[in-house]
């Protein structure tokens, strides 16, 4: 009894307890995951994409190049430059920016004028200069085809003032190029090649109409040349050069005609002298005066030319050394002179006939002499 007494009790303390127990706490919750920036959409990873020097077709970047010759205002000799008028045409191809055929039924889509400089920007071009061009072009203007392939062609038209070092050794017979220097700027030869084919050579021409004063025109040679850049590096080069050759008869009379005239001035201090009995009839005095005034004649002729064609001045060529072959006669005939008929040396050495005899020999030898010498300098440049 005593028993189920102390069992009865033990549950009824039991029971309080189990009603008063606290409910389940809630699931706390979850902290939620920190905010990423969002990825670029595709779109505008593919624009910066297309920016970039194209892979697809290995290394270097094959540009074609062909430049034509518009028009040639004129050739500034002095200056070492020319002005002109030429078509660039580049042409390259880029994977990257092939699309469907239908979509152009004209075979190409086209920009033209502030159209190109956006579009340019979307996507990868090369950067060619023109290496040798002088200030800023008076005008230029540019046009771009993307082809359904990805062939891009890239056309700018400039006016400006080229730099043309010119050779005039043979001048007046000489050969000039006007040469025009495309260079690229910003990728290596490694990056970037230029290049040219047949279609290039054929679009690379000088327009017929073109009239350059004293000059005809010949044809146009591209030539590739690699400009050597910093750390043994190399960036791609290739010159258009445009072939003039000069009219030697506008040249001949003006400049030839003088100077061949004035060195008969020391034949003639030889050859209005003659010797009878051993003595010769005209005093030196008078020849050396007409010397001394052929001297001061080629002196104002040199100064003249040299102010017109300042560049004959600065090297050896046809003009310079005919000046110099005067330069020479005069100085010969003025030795003979007062040598031989003023202080009558020979005889006073070997006696009157060997005298004699030696002035005749210098009668006819001077004069074929200088003329054999002026033949030979005008025909070494005409050959």
């Amino acid at each position: 009894m005593s028993r189920l007494l102390a069992l009865l009790l033990l549950l009824l303390a039991a029971a309080p307890a189990t009603a008063q127990a606290p409910a389940a706490s809630p699931p706390t919750p979850t902290a939620a995951p920190p905010a990423t920036t969002p990825s670029p959409a595709p779109a505008a990873q593919q624009a910066r994409a297309l920016t970039a020097l194209p892979l697809d077709s290995g290394l270097p970047v094959v540009v074609r190049a062909g430049l034509g010759f518009g028009h040639v205002e004129a050739i500034d000799e002095n200056e070492e430059a020319f002005t002109a008028t030429v078509d660039l045409r580049l042409q390259w191809t880029d994977l990257r920016l092939r699309y469907p055929a239908e979509e152009t039924p004209a075979g190409y889509r086209e920009w033209r004028g502030p159209a190109v400089d956006a579009q340019l920007a979307t996507i990868w071009s090369p950067e060619i200069g023109l290496a040798n061009m002088r200030g800023e072009p008076s005008r230029q203007s540019r046009s771009l085809r993307l082809f359904p392939d990805g062939r891009v062609e890239l056309l700018r038209r400039v006016s400006a003032t080229f730099a043309a070092p010119l050779d005039v050794r043979r001048f007046p017979f000489d050969r000039q190029y006007l040469a025009v220097e495309l260079v690229s700027e910003d990728e290596t030869a490694n990056q970037v090649a230029l290049d040219y084919r047949q279609d290039d050579l054929a679009f690379s021409r000088a327009d017929p109409a073109i009239e350059i004063p004293g000059w005809d025109l010949g044809v146009v040679t591209l030539t590739r040349d690699p400009l050597p850049g910093w750390y043994g590096e190399s960036y791609a080069r290739l010159r258009v050069a445009l072939e003039v050759d000069r009219r030697a008869l506008q040249t001949v009379p003006g400049l030839f005609v003088p100077l061949l005239a004035s060195l008969l001035i020391p034949l003639l201090g030889t050859w209005l002298n003659e010797l009878r009995n051993g003595e010769f009839e005209i005093e030196a005095f008078e020849f050396i005066n007409i010397m001394i005034g052929g001297l001061f004649a080629v002196i104002a002729l040199s100064f003249t030319v040299y102010s017109e064609r300042s560049i004959l001045a600065s090297g050896v060529n046809t003009i310079s050394m005919l000046f110099a072959l005067n330069f020479a006669a005069l100085a010969v005939a003025i030795l003979i002179n007062v040598s031989i008929v003023h202080f009558s040396a020979v005889r006073r050495v070997a006696g009157r006939h060997v005298q004699h005899e030696s002035f005749l020999f210098i009668f006819w030898a001077l004069p074929v002499t200088v003329a054999a010498c002026a033949a030979a300098l005008i025909l070494i440049a005409a050959a």
